[in-house]
């Protein structure tokens, strides 16, 4: 019982412990009726175990181990009693009770104890939905569209495909932060600029400083590394440079000023140092002051930490990837010897028209109010209003540009008629619509505790749970509750597992997405069944397991709209 409370179910763990038990990887000889014992076998499956999502197969099955896999791993796909009681026998830190199991058509199917699931779950909430991890190490965040160039940038010249690269870092960071590790986010800005008032309006807190930045130090430090780099240009290659392009012709008042800049052949510095996935066609670069104060900025950012540095991560659009591996190899040459990933994400297309962050955010934000007052009319109105309409354009917003993988290109429907709805599952106005479901819910019941209808919940432990006997409420639990914080924990999975190549991939959209089907299957759930019933007190144990459930799901949505930074509506 101890190990129960300290280690949550976990999904992994549990299909982790199944195939260990259906294997008998702790036989050191093989038993009567395997094909194989101890080491995995060439033939064998990589996943002998399936968990159950759909509502159909839930009826009668949680994990399946198909019957392809039964004759694999036994002679005519006969389980051995001795398996059977093995795999019925499974138990350990994080690992879901068995009710029991047969083979059947399709395969050997098991069900999970629901009863203790629902105990376990529902009277310890916080672990499954707050990980409980604090890594001592820190990750910097970087983000090229918003250090300074030539053009200063705004929200009315910051494009969509540069606005997704904030929303991704914004949302990775807070994953991140999360889980325990220390998050940095670079470049800072200024504080009260156009830029930072924008990413404001989209609940983006990025980091700021009162005046502008001052890396007049950091700056000539790294000059002077620059000049002295062992991947400089000598001067008898700039010379053989030079001749190259008098033949060409291409000799003019600028490459007579470029032959005098500090150039880096950063193909070398790849070689070198072999980094892998970085472009052939880095060559030799010259380097430019807003190159510098990048890396200034950079340099800022990762002297900041009190802890290890993991990893770097250069969030990037497609368009600016190219300038961005630049910049990390030439980061490499000035002595940075820091992990650096690329983040990668697709175009943002809005076909028939082209719009600026700043246009995208304000038509979204008038399809809401006039979405918003065809549903409610002339209540629409004041501040309330105001903000409830923020945060669900900032919603709206995020879903469409963050419910894709990062490595896709994304395409809005950025037609006046059109691109928002309050009903229907769409994104992020649905998931907002439901989440203010359950404070509207929770609220009622308030009131009827006040008026002395109800009385309150009473501690878990004195809930008898089987009265969950409604499919929707195994499903919510099964397939939402239970892997959320395994979902979370993905992000920092990926990053400790690294890999060679330059850029990274993480599945930076399984939380928009797991809301929007979370939603759907709680809207389904809550038209369905009537939680708050008659006050009798017969009825009272099931309509109390019932708001456990619920208020479980409730703080699921808080957690999960948090590392989206938006903020739950209470009403709606």
């Amino acid at each position: 019982m101890e190990n129960k409370e300290e280690s949550p179910f976990r999904i992994s763990s549990t299909v982790q412990a199944l195939s260990s038990a259906l294997r008998g990887e702790l036989d050191s000889v093989a038993e009567p009726g395997c094909l194989f014992s101890g080491q995995t076998g060439s033939n064998e499956p990589g996943k002998l175990w399936f968990k159950e999502s759909s509502a159909k197969n839930l009826r009668n099955r949680d994990f399946l181990s198909p019957t392809t896999v039964l004759t694999t791993l036994f002679r005519d796909g006969k389980v051995p009693p001795y398996v059977m009681d093995r795999v019925l026998s499974t138990h350990s830190g994080g690992v879901l009770p068995i009710a029991g199991g047969e083979v059947i058509e399709e395969g050997l199917r098991l069900r999970i104890d629901r009863v203790a699931s629902f105990q376990d779950v529902l009277c310890g909430t916080s672990k499954y939905v707050q990980p409980s991890c604090n890594k001592q190490v820190g990750v910097v965040l970087n983000c090229p569209t918003l250090h300074p160039r030539h053009n200063l940038l705004s929200p009315d010249t910051l494009t969509l495909g540069q606005l997704r690269t904030l929303l991704l870092a914004d949302h990775l960071g807070a994953l991140l932060q999360r889980q325990g590790y220390s998050v940095s986010y670079c470049p800072v800005l200024q504080e009260g600029s156009e830029i930072i008032v924008f990413l404001k309006l989209l609940g983006m807190d990025w980091s700021t400083v009162p005046v502008s930045s001052d890396n007049d130090q950091r700056e000539e430090e790294l000059w002077e590394v620059l000049l002295n780099s062992p991947y400089r240009e000598s001067e008898e290659e700039m010379e053989k440079e030079k001749s190259r392009n008098e033949g060409k012709g291409m000799v003019n008042e600028r490459s007579r000023e470029e032959n005098l800049a500090v150039k880096i052949n950063l193909k070398r510095v790849v070689e070198e140092n072999r980094l892998q996935g970085y472009d052939p066609n880095l060559g030799t670069y010259t380097v430019q002051r807003d190159s510098v104060l990048q890396l200034a900025e950079l340099q800022r950012a990762v002297l900041g930490f009190q802890v290890p540095v993991a990893a770097v991560f250069h969030v990037t659009c497609c368009q600016d990837e190219f300038r961005q591996q630049q910049m990390a190899v030439l980061w490499r040459a000035g002595g940075a010897t820091f992990t650096q990933k690329h983040l990668v994400c697709g175009p943002v297309k809005t076909p028939g028209t082209q719009l600026s962050a700043i246009q995208y955010l304000q038509l979204r934000r008038m399809q809401m109010k006039e979405a918003s007052e065809m549903k409610y009319g002339e209540q629409v109105e004041g501040q309330t209003w105001d903000d409830i309409i923020r945060v669900m354009t900032s919603a709206t917003v995020r879903f469409e540009l963050l419910s894709t993988a990062h490595t896709s290109p994304v395409t809005l429907d950025v037609q006046r008629e059109g691109g928002v709805s309050t009903k229907g599952p769409r994104g992020g106005v649905f998931v907002m619509y439901n989440c203010a479901r359950l404070h509207t819910l929770f609220n009622s019941y308030e009131r009827a505790v006040e008026q002395g209808l109800y009385p309150e919940i009473p501690d878990g432990s004195q809930l008898d749970f089987s009265a969950l006997k409604e499919e929707g409420e195994w499903l919510l639990l099964f397939n939402y509750l239970i892997p959320f914080s395994e979902l979370l924990e993905q992000s920092g999975q990926a990053l400790e597992q690294g890999g060679d190549g330059a850029r990274a991939t993480l599945k930076t959209e399984q939380v928009c997405r797991f809301l929007v089907s979370l939603s759907k299957d709680f809207s389904s759930y809550y038209n369905r069944v009537h939680v708050l019933g008659e006050p009798m007190p017969h009825l009272f144990n099931q309509m109390f397991c019932r708001l456990k459930l619920l208020r479980a799901l409730r703080e699921l949505y808080h957690c999960a709209l948090d590392t989206l930074h938006i903020p739950p509506i209470p009403q709606l």
